[in-house]
């Protein structure tokens, strides 16, 4: 098999040739066909998480071992099974692969939310994912069918979907017509905007820096955009929005759009953080407990979210984001595109 791997974080990906592994157990080895490029991947690609006064997280310090094939986003062909998974994928067919495995042993991987596992062996972070011709999925249930959606989206959907899906079920139930702030329009806030118009939302405000990228979001079915930049960006969301939001969703997560995303909530009100942008949070503490205030994480998604985000995708609900195939050899000038922000929705790498 050949991979387009991380050999020396920030260097440019070098193109290898590695023994194809042989599926065991519930493994499942499949043909890559298409795999997104994730903002996330520019964090393992140069090795660095930005953690503030704290300084810097390393890609070591998270255990992530070089060389190492990114790519989280997959659509693959299965072409063998292991053992115990014979006869529960069909050999031949396409499935979305779901990257966010765990121990496969714990509490939280037995009730199949493998993304908050203690020890992860996610695809392209911990172990080699879909920028290559082949990927081992670790068990046959983590592939999800996805007959009937066009396989680009679908890859998107392995991480950018489930993310703002994921981070959108902790919004809702809202009433519909009650504004929900997105901060960040590339290629997670187009498919947030996209899977809010498809779960019936009506009023969504998307906030950038780029007016290119709020235009893709009025494309896409925003109701509102806001620009963001040094000053102001607060009252901006507010006048948007009529008022102070119940609802915000930051899928950037810096020092600036937390504190802008923040200082918009109404009491109440919630901030859903996604992003891994980086920098720190200062928040005034008594205004918490006063205006009844929640700040919250939300790492990715679990793969019965997986199945239900492409269940709904197979209905013909989520109307589709832009999507440009790249092949595989190209990664590398993807991955720098993506840090200028020259992008506008998602890359996928492909093998045609």
């Amino acid at each position: 098999m050949r991979a387009w791997a991380v050999v020396e974080c920030g260097k440019p990906l070098q193109e290898l040739e590695w023994a194809t592994p042989e599926p065991q157990g519930e493994e499942v080895l499949l043909e890559v066909t298409h795999a997104g490029v994730c903002h996330s991947d520019l964090h393992i690609w140069e090795g660095i998480y930005d953690l503030g006064s704290r300084g810097q997280m390393k890609l070591t310090d998270r255990g992530v071992v070089l060389p190492l094939a990114m790519g989280h986003e997959i659509v693959g062909r299965v072409l063998k099974c292991g053992p115990a998974a014979e006869g529960k994928v069909q050999v031949g067919k396409t499935y979305a692969v779901f990257p966010w495995v765990g121990c496969g042993k714990c509490a939280v991987c037995l009730a199949e939310e493998e993304n908050m596992c203690l020890t992860p062996r996610s695809l392209g972070v911990y172990q080699n994912g879909g920028y290559a011709t082949h990927v081992l999925a670790t068990r046959w249930s983590h592939l999800v069918d996805i007959e009937g959606v066009d396989p680009a989206l679908a890859a998107t959907y392995a991480c950018s979907g489930i993310t703002v899906y994921s981070a959108i079920n902790k919004l809702l139930p809202m009433d519909p017509n009650e504004p929900i702030v997105l901060v960040g329009a590339g290629g997670l806030g187009l498919n947030a905007i996209a899977i809010l118009k498809a779960l019936g939302h009506k009023r969504i405000v998307s906030v950038d820096v780029a007016q290119d990228k709020l235009d893709a979001a009025l494309a896409q079915g925003a109701t509102d955009v806001v620009l963001a930049s040094k000053e102001g960006t607060t009252q901006r969301i507010i006048a948007a929005a009529g008022g102070q939001v119940a609802g915000v969703i930051d899928l950037v997560n810096g020092t600036e759009t937390s504190r802008f995303a923040f200082d918009a909530l109404r009491k109440g009100g919630k901030l859903v953080q996604v992003g891994l942008f980086g920098g720190e949070m200062t928040i005034p503490l008594p205004l918490m407990p006063i205006r009844a205030l929640t700040v919250q994480g939300s790492y990715v998604g679990n793969v019965k979210e997986l199945r239900e985000l492409v269940a709904i995708a197979r209905e013909g609900k989520i109307p589709g984001i832009p999507v440009a195939l790249e092949p595989f050899r190209n990664a590398d000038a993807v991955l720098n595109r993506l840090r200028e922000g020259k992008i506008t929705g998602r890359v996928v790498l492909t093998a045609s």
